[in-house]
């Protein structure tokens, strides 16, 4: 998601000027108080309220405010600054910096907050936790947090790149907790059944030996 687009997105809600306002004190080493980013980062919520994005399918705009504030860090302060607001932030401040990832320059540094959302039981981080940042995750974990998507209900739609990086383990994976569902008298969702089907019929396009190929280089 392009900073700009959601910073015009942003403008056009009724109080989010208030990130102009507030970026450069907020951003000011020299001169503002300490703690003041941290401040600010978690006021987006009350100053700009929590609402749908216009425009921005899946953000809110204290989300898009906070995505904003460390996009707009030097490169060097904000892997720093993501670790801190997300280890001592809420529930929605921890999403907004899961979102805010792929914005920052900051490679895979980022990737134990991945970890640790997954390992949650918060559908919310789950689901922003396998946004486009989530190209840094080894397949092997990624393929778990996929299974834990279905087996919590949160909509594959949320999974970036699933078609791309979905293969024959993920398929073996997903046949397997369908026949538990199964024996338990429980539907799988619908789109992991369809993730599935699609798996099965042409697995992403690769043979077997790609995939044994795949698990190779995975286990060495």
């Amino acid at each position: 998601m392009p900073p700009e687009r959601l910073h015009a997105a942003l403008r056009a809600t009724p109080n989010g000027a208030w990130l102009d306002g507030v970026l450069e004190k907020a951003l000011d080493e020299t001169t503002a108080a300490p703690g003041t980013f941290a401040r600010s980062f978690a006021a987006a919520g009350r100053r700009t309220g929590r609402g749908p994005l216009p425009g921005v399918p899946g953000w809110t705009a204290d989300e898009a405010a906070r995505a904003l504030l460390l996009a707009a860090l030097p490169p060097g302060r904000a892997a720093t600054e993501a670790l801190d607001l997300y280890h001592h932030g809420d529930a929605d401040e921890k999403r907004a910096v899961l979102k805010a990832l792929p914005l920052l320059p900051i490679g895979a540094d980022a990737v134990p907050l991945l970890t640790d959302a997954i390992r949650t039981n918060d559908a919310r981080l789950l689901a922003a936790a396998l946004g486009p940042y989530a190209v840094h995750l080894d397949q092997a974990l990624w393929r778990q947090a996929v299974l834990k998507c279905v087996f919590m209900g949160v909509p594959l739609a949320a999974v970036d790149r699933l078609e791309e990086r979905a293969d024959a383990e993920l398929a073996a994976m997903l046949a397997a907790f369908a026949e538990e569902r199964q024996a338990a008298g429980r539907p799988m969702p619908p789109d992991a059944v369809a993730l599935l089907a699609r798996l099965t019929s042409d697995p992403s396009g690769r043979s077997d030996e790609d995939q044994d190929g795949r698990r190779t280089t995975e286990e060495t």
